[in-house]
């Protein structure tokens, strides 16, 4: 019986995105969206569930239509009531310098608090 050899592929070289995730785009629509939704808005905790989920995907929606190729993209959006209490957010991702990054956005009015983050990892 004779043996057979298998041909095992050699890593691919890593590319780097053809063009850089824009940043700044990015930041003007968190800006745009978290304030149409959010300027007149007075704290109360179901709607501003719902306020949350309908801005994640306002901006998940207007960020993929910037047309990035090969960027996953990761919304995450807070919301909550500013009544002499404090609150830390925070996020840890694995990813890679060169090619992921992310874009965050505060928003504060009389009654509510919002965050929102975008996350953008390059899929290669």
């Amino acid at each position: 019986m004779a043996a057979r050899s298998v041909a095992i592929p050699a890593p691919l070289a890593v590319q780097a995105p053809p063009e850089r995730f824009p940043v700044w785009a990015v930041d003007a629509i968190l800006k745009d969206v978290v304030g149409q939704y959010l300027r007149e808005q007075s704290y109360e905790p179901l709607r501003c569930r719902e306020v949350a989920k309908d801005m994640a995907e306002v901006i998940k929606a207007r960020v993929k239509d910037l047309m990035i190729p090969r960027y996953k993209i990761v919304v995450v959006t807070h919301v909550g009531q500013l009544k002499e209490q404090s609150m830390q957010i925070g996020s840890r991702c694995l990813w890679d310098p060169a090619s992921d990054t992310f874009s965050s956005y505060e928003f504060k009015n009389a009654s509510l608090f919002a965050l929102a983050n975008v996350y953008a990892v390059y899929f290669e």
